[in-house]
């Protein structure tokens, strides 16, 4: 089925999932019948979606016009025909439970359109058991939504034994067309992508713990502040649900065997309802305690070595079954768990060889199957990774968390592309950033760079400080950071070309820094400024303290540094940070055209124009060796950790200034 054949949709369920799909659909413009079994779940769905519209209005995501255009698309509905009689795809998302989604695909079967393809959003049954229930398995696919679904990006598309390439391809569009970034999934396997990572993951770090190998707070301290994930293991199982985890397993175990045995702690969890932040308590305590209070300082190698040799073991089941390959695992687990790098490019840098030793290791002293290795495992180890070498069979840089394009002529285009991670900052970006602008300012067809963040969320929202903090708190090292910073911004700000920086979304701390770097700035209106340092305790730690006082001057700089706040695309112009404001959807043609007329120009005049201006300036050396000393010596205070803790729990800081 083509895109254009698609208008109608109907939802199945209208539970969390349900009403959320729903409303991404409503939003893209499609009409919606959403189902449920009776009209107590279905109107609550549709309170539910009508609550979320109006809460993105008045956050300004939408216009209040697009709001209630999308609401007036959306029809509840109880009887299945009347949902589905005209329905063009079909999206499932029923309790997840094989024999209730049996059950309503045998009703759906009998109502819904011969063209009308099915979409079950289950998180890991069997996409090909389900289709055997109908007549139509060549138009019957997976498509696995994340949650919430208006905000996650990822779309897992699941392909069953007999579906057809049409419907894989259909479904993937529309997927697009809601704004979503799908993910294929090549063949029908318990957990698919995601979950197939995560919850093996959550499932060792309880075997950690069961067998008093490590506390929950070792475990979760090497999660978080040494591996660098977003969440610790046993804090993400439960903000998921531990039920949730527990029954993918207990599915896991029955299809694919022992190695899949859920762990007697968790099983603990769910048999007395201690089930997470949802019923107030699962690993932590969040009614009585303090929740997830994670040390930073207790991470352990044995964790660390067991958990990423897990991931490694459960990716080449992945890869060397075909399921899918090393980009599409390490997409999906950074845009459906936030995963700043994904679990492939984890287990490559950990190496292969230690990921295996320590899987025999654990099998030859446990027996356990979940410990055996597979045999891709060990055939990538010799070869030294999953990835092939670090570059393309032209010999040419291959990059991961920026991209280098070429949209127009004579204009190099640097992608900062971290969406998942709001585009921040991390310590292999500025690796790649720094080969990007050697790359770009090595090639003779360039005469200009566009600089841009992937999507309309940010430009980049600053550094990385949770992979910051996970480096510990080593003045030294963290003074050298910095140090490394202003250099490759330096050297972007002293590139003999025009700089264009092109800001759509936030432009805070290290991303603001970043685009000071640029010779011009154009910006949406919908894009928010500042530098938040302060209220993590810190300063601007590559070039703000000296950058900006230039562009704005001293006034205005110590305005937006020493105030933290956030200011508008319309105040940065008036306040000369930015060159020009442009609507949101003009912003990358407007960008890309100012990049082409400036590599239109005279190069060799934009160079020494350039030099000019930047020699003209203040003695700035001395000024950014202060900087960088200060920052190192700030990544050692107690502040420094209250303000990390209260930004990533969206709390106020109370420093002490110590």
């Amino acid at each position: 089925m083509e895109i254009d054949d698609i208008n109608t949709v109907a939802v199945l369920g209208a539970g969390n999932m349900g009403h959320g799909i729903a409303e991404v659909a409503a939003m893209a413009g499609y009409d919606v019948n959403l189902r449920d079994i009776n009209e107590e779940f279905v109107q609550d769905g549709y309170e539910q979606i009508e609550w979320s519209l109006n809460k993105l209005a008045e956050n300004d995501q939408l216009s209040q016009e697009a709001a209630d255009d999308a609401l007036d698309r959306i029809t509840p509905l109880v009887d299945m025909e009347e949902a589905c009689g005209s329905a063009d795809v079909v999206i499932e998302a029923v309790p997840e439970k094989m024999e209730i989604k049996k059950d309503v695909y045998s009703e759906l079967e009998d109502v819904a359109p011969d063209n009308a393809i099915f979409a079950t959003n289950t998180s890991s049954l069997s996409i090909t058991d389900l289709a055997d229930v109908t007549e139509r398995p060549g138009q019957f696919c997976g498509m696995h939504f994340f949650n919430p679904p208006v905000r996650m990006p990822l779309v897992e598309v699941i392909s069953g034994a007999e579906t057809d390439e049409e419907t894989l391809d259909g479904i993937e569009a529309l997927a697009e067309d809601f704004d979503k970034s799908p993910v294929r999934v090549h063949k029908d396997s318990p957990g698919f992508i995601v979950n197939r990572i995560l919850v093996p993951l959550m499932n060792e770090a309880c075997w950690l713990v069961e067998t008093d190998e490590a506390t929950i707070a070792e475990v979760d301290s090497t999660t978080k502040y040494e591996m660098g994930l977003p969440m610790g293991s046993f804090e993400l199982g439960d903000q998921v649900g531990n039920d949730v985890s527990y029954h993918v397993l207990e599915y896991m175990h029955e299809v694919l065997g022992d190695a899949y045995e859920p762990c007697p702690l968790l099983e603990r969890k769910v048999k007395n309802e201690e089930l997470g932040k949802k019923t107030g308590k699962g690993f932590y305590d969040y009614e009585d305690g303090d929740g997830a209070d994670i040390p930073t300082d207790e991470a352990s190698e044995l964790v660390e070595k067991r958990l990423v040799a897990t991931m490694a073991n459960e990716a080449a089941k992945l890869i060397g079954g075909d399921v899918a390959p090393p980009e599409s695992i390490d997409e999906a687990t950074k845009l459906g768990a936030g995963f700043p790098d994904g679990p492939v490019k984890l287990a490559d840098e950990f190496g292969l060889e230690n990921a295996l030793e320590a899987l025999e290791d654990a099998y030859e002293a446990t027996g356990h199957e979940r410990y055996e290795p597979a045999d891709y495992l060990a055939e990538r180890a010799s070869e030294g990774g999953f990835y092939e070498s670090g570059e393309d069979g032209d010999g040419d840089l291959e990059f991961d968390a920026i991209r280098i394009e070429y949209p127009g002529e004579m204009v190099g285009h640097i992608v900062l592309d971290r969406p998942h991670r709001m585009n921040t900052i991390s310590e292999g970006l500025l690796d790649e950033l720094e080969d990007a602008i050697e790359l770009l300012e090595d090639d003779d067809e360039v005469r200009s760079i566009l600089l841009t963040g992937e999507g309309d969320r940010a430009f980049s929202a600053g550094a990385d400080v949770q992979s910051m903090a996970a480096g510990g708190a080593d003045p030294v090292a963290t003074t050298e950071l910095s140090k490394r910073g202003q250099d490759i911004f330096g050297a972007l700000e002293s590139c003999e070309m025009p700089v264009v920086a092109g800001i759509d979304g936030y432009c805070l701390g290290g991303g603001m820094e970043l685009s000071m770097c640029a010779d011009l700035r154009v910006a949406s209106d919908r894009s928010e400024f500042g530098q938040p340092e302060l209220d993590l305790g810190l300063i601007p730690g590559w070039g703000g303290t000296q950058r900006l006082s230039a562009i704005v001057g001293e006034g205005r700089a110590k305005e937006i540094i020493l105030t933290a706040d956030r200011f508008e695309a319309e105040t940065m112009e008036t306040y000369g940070f930015v060159n020009e404001v442009v609507d949101g959807e003009e912003l990358e043609e407007r960008a890309l055209e100012l990049a082409t007329e400036l590599a239109g120009g005279p190069p060799i005049a934009h160079r020494y124009a350039k030099r000019a201006m930047l020699a003209g300036r203040d003695d700035t050396d001395a000024g950014l060796a202060y900087e960088s000393s200060a920052f190192g010596q700030l990544m050692a205070t107690d502040d420094l950790m209250e303000g990390i803790t209260a930004f990533m729990g969206d709390g106020e800081p109370e420093f002490e200034g110590k």
